[in-house]
């Protein structure tokens, strides 16, 4: 007789119906399918606009479902009792998720696995979140990859498994569970007042994802190696909020962009290594989880970087009052808007470890809280790669000279413009919006003086590559790179 038992589908960061291999499967098996969203600790310990971002995923993923005749059960809790208690509610004699691979959600699934392995259910999880499994990638020797130029080598002919269509059906159980709503959990409440004006520059869902994303491959993929870099027009695929709620899926882009460099694309293989260089950071995550939160070289530990949240350099560079126009440019899209071109990432990074000698992890926290694409994976070796203490070969005498940068990305001022509203008559929507968004008690104006340099750029690189330079021992090289 076929088992007509109710599969619980756990969905935590694949809120799509494409390229959703454990949706599909619990479909395919022609038994009930109940979908359900646990916000457990892992959604609690969220930044406020990540916190923010996921929420607004979550209730259009729910739409879909039910326009596709299905329902989202939202139970708060502890991921393994939430499990059981619907396992009593339904009868399900399976569970379903997608593979995470950070060090605390492998820990928790690891064991809520065991225990319901224990209670006699199947437990099934499905790769969906990344291009490679990290435990099938490997070096000559068996090891893993800790630079990305060969990891680019081994993975670019690799197969990737097309990605699933979306289901024609999604099986209703005869009786859905109790479930509690979204305004009970009030995901939004840590973003205050900024979530109103970063709700007006963001667009949420699945739908969302791939309009804009076939936009990118019509207009800009041609010029993507060079255009990703200009900080005055818009030439990436701002894929990145959607790959971090999984709204969309990597294989979607990698098939896609794959596909466009067969018909010669001059832009594909740039894109095609990006979407490897966040694979990679995934990789390293996996292989070394200390990359989270330490040095990923160890040597790095003991450098003397500021430490202090509260020192006045690193509140400066919070508020987006550093006086360097470039760097308060990008600090303040991230307010704005929830995310931050790439290249103004790399830029306030390296002025916040470098010019400001400030912990990268400060950054990183920072970031944390402001980015609606927090991928926790990313973001820490791209501050390690920035800070010097990362997985790269040419480390600490990287020191981006922001008036440099922006002079070769902005040489306009656009981009400053669009951001900055101190000394323009008529500033634009975008750089008000800056003063609307941040805590009223930094009594913040736009028609205040735009402030003095924290730390004048050349006094900042000659302090740091002092103090890289000390560090080492003192062998008086400088290597500027």
């Amino acid at each position: 007789m076929q088992d007509s038992s109710p599969i619980l589908l756990w969905l935590r960061r694949d809120l799509r119906m494409q390229d959703a291999p454990a949706l599909a499967a619990a479909c395919a098996s022609g038994r009930p399918v109940v979908p359900v969203f646990i916000r457990d600790a892992s959604v609690d310990n969220l930044g406020a606009a990540p916190k923010w971002r996921l929420g607004r995923a979550v209730e259009v993923f729910a739409a879909s479902l039910a326009e596709n005749g299905s329902r989202l059960i939202l139970r708060s809790g502890n991921a393994r009792d939430v499990l059981l208690d619907l396992v009593r509610e339904t009868g399900a004699a399976d569970v379903y998720w997608s593979r995470l691979y950070d060090p605390a959600s492998v820990e928790r699934d690891t064991a809520i696995k065991s225990d319901l392995k224990k209670a006699g259910l199947a437990v099934h999880s499905f790769a969906t979140a990344l291009l490679f499994e990290p435990w099938e990638v490997a070096t000559g020797g068996g090891g893993h990859y800790k630079v990305y130029s060969p990891f680019w080598r081994a993975v670019r002919g690799r197969d990737v498994a097309a990605p699933s269509p979306a289901p024609s059906a999604i099986p209703a159980p005869d009786r859905w569970p109790l479930s509690e709503t979204l305004d009970q959990w009030d995901l939004s409440t840590p973003m205050r007042r900024g979530a109103e004006i970063v709700g007006r520059y963001t667009e949420i869902g699945e739908a969302a994802a791939q309009r804009r994303f076939d936009a990118f491959l019509d207009d800009d993929l041609a010029q993507y190696a060079h255009d990703r870099n200009a900080l005055d027009r818009v030439g990436t695929s701002g894929m990145s909020p959607y790959l971090a709620t999984g709204e969309i899926g990597p294989r979607t882009l990698w098939h896609a962009a794959m596909r466009a460099h067969h018909d010669g694309n001059a832009g594909a293989e740039t894109y095609l290594k990006e979407l490897v260089w966040r694979e990679f950071a995934w990789h390293l995550c996996w292989h070394t989880p200390h990359i989270l939160h330490r040095s990923w070289r160890e040597e790095w530990d003991a450098f003397p970087w500021n430490k202090d949240e509260n020192h006045p350099d690193a509140i400066a560079w919070k508020r987006a009052c550093t006086g360097v126009p470039l760097v308060d440019a990008g600090l303040r899209e991230m307010q704005v808007t929830g995310t931050m071109h790439n290249r103004a990432r790399m830029v306030v990074a390296s002025y916040l470890t470098k010019h400001l000698m400030c912990d990268w992890r400060i950054g990183q926290r920072w970031f944390e809280q402001h980015l609606v694409d927090w991928d926790p994976a990313s973001n820490a070796m791209g501050w390690q790669w920035v800070a010097g203490s990362g997985p790269d070969a040419a480390p600490y005498f990287r020191i981006f000279n922001p008036e440099t940068q922006r002079k070769t990305f902005d040489p306009d001022g656009t981009y400053v413009a669009r951001w900055i509203a101190e000394g323009q008559e008529s500033p634009p929507r975008t750089a008000l919006d800056y003063f609307e968004a941040v805590p009223a008690r930094w009594n913040l104006r736009p028609s205040a003086p735009y402030p003095e340099p924290t730390v004048g750029l050349a006094e900042g690189r000659a302090r740091a590559l002092a103090a890289y330079d000390a560090a080492r021992g003192g062998s008086g090289s400088d290597n500027p790179g």
